[in-house]
């Protein structure tokens, strides 16, 4: 057991100043039987001040979650309650045991005490609690080994069948090796390779492993993520051709990305790549991506190419604007990654913001009639202002009504 363990007051004290812990602690009132379980607890001994915070209680969860006033959904089958307080989210559950009826089935549950949930837990570092309330409040319990495998930065299943009962444990496994740098313990390795050969993954339903890839692609570093994903051939098991097989590629694109791009659209895009479109579409759906995120990411992975082609061909700034026209950042940044970096850059910083100081109403005030002649001549506008041949709304109506068919007689 690690030497350096806090004490239980110094452990409550640390609890009661995360800021996502007040509202609720507040209203506990130092209530016996409820403890902060799993990976909030592992953060917390990790130095980290972690925000999600998961609550178990030996009894009547329910009651407890229905006293903790806010707005209140009861989950009967799991014994859980999701409890929205000042704005913050809380997951209360019922200490409990699980049983599986078949490889892959969501579990059937029953009460249990802490001990036995804390050993049907996904791996050791998350099988800790510590007492809120009562007696024994700071109090730490944990799983055998679980302490030893986080002060040795090591990740270890709790029992031999945990990836054939629950698989998408294997997509959790890739997301905490890659966010908190632990090595996986080589028994549980040894379990992630006969999983995969044995295809555990098909026994799971697209939307779950679905939502444990969006998960996985919006750490922080997504990159590193799905490497860990593709060192365990779990990107395989999703589908065959799926994987992030260019590193320096997927960085470079990432480093290119504005503030407002999606880097976990980005991170599936650059794993998709070398999916035609009709088949990344059907594995987006399968997985229940939304249609917006679906059609992202499909644009994103299977223009890429072309645009870059496009990008590199571009030298005039309006050039530039034409090429990457009606694109998605994400889109723009990978494409620049392959190669006309500076032409990316100039679209994603500058160009795409760049504004006509004249829209279509002042076109048909000057006599252009309604048509495609309005577009034609708003386009030609902007190409100038983009070339620094029109400056102010004098130069740029002058370009449109040329553009737009030599209409004159503005004021």
């Amino acid at each position: 057991m690690p030497e350096l363990l806090p004490e239980p007051d110094e452990l409550l004290k640390r609890v009661r100043a995360l800021p996502a812990a007040q509202p609720l602690l507040a209203r506990l009132e130092d209530r016996p039987g409820v403890y902060l379980v799993g990976g909030a607890v592992r953060d917390l001994l990790l130095g980290g001040v972690p925000f999600d915070l998961d609550f178990v209680v030996e009894g009547d969860a329910a009651a407890v979650a229905a006293s903790l006033g806010g707005e209140l959904t009861v989950h009967d089958r799991f014994g859980t309650s999701t409890v929205r307080l000042d704005g913050l989210t809380y997951d209360v559950a019922r200490a409990r045991r699980e049983t599986y009826a078949r490889p892959g089935a969501l579990p059937d549950v029953e009460p249990a005490p802490l001990e036995a949930d804390l050993l049907r837990r996904d791996f050791t570092v998350n099988a800790i609690a510590i007492a809120l309330g009562g007696s024994r409040a700071g109090e730490l319990r944990a799983a055998p080994g679980a302490l030893e495998d986080l002060d040795a930065g090591r990740l270890r299943v709790l029992h031999d069948r945990s990836f054939i009962d629950d698989p998408t444990r294997l997509l959790r496994l890739t997301r905490y090796a890659s966010r908190l740098g632990f090595e996986i313990e080589p028994g549980t390795r040894a379990l992630v390779t006969e999983a995969v050969e044995g295809r555990a993954l098909c026994t799971v339903s697209g939307p779950r492993i679905g939502t444990e890839l969006r998960l996985l692609a919006r750490e922080k570093d997504p990159v590193n993520a799905l490497l860990v994903l593709r060192s365990l051939g779990l990107d395989a098991a999703i589908h065959p051709g799926f994987g992030l097989r260019d590193e320096a590629l997927a960085r470079r694109a990432l480093a290119l990305m504005p503030g407002d791009a999606r880097r976990d659209r980005l991170a599936v895009s650059a794993a998709s790549m070398g999916l035609p479109a009709a088949d990344l579409t059907a594995l987006l759906e399968s997985l229940a991506f939304e249609a917006d995120d679906r059609d992202a990411v499909v644009g994103t992975a299977t223009w890429a190419d072309e645009l870059a082609r496009a990008l590199v061909a571009a030298r005039a700034p309006s050039e530039i604007a034409a090429a990457a026209a009606g694109a998605p950042p994400e889109l723009v940044a990978l494409a620049g990654a392959l190669g006309p970096e500076s032409q990316a850059i100039e679209w994603l910083e500058h160009l795409r913001h760049v504004r006509l100081a004249i829209d279509g109403r002042d076109l048909l005030e000057a006599g252009v009639p309604e048509g495609p002649a309005i577009g034609r001549g708003l386009r030609a506008a902007l190409a100038a202002k983009l070339d620094q041949r029109a400056s102010g709304r004098e130069q740029e109506l002058a370009e449109a009504l040329g553009a737009a068919g030599g209409v004159g007689g503005h004021q």
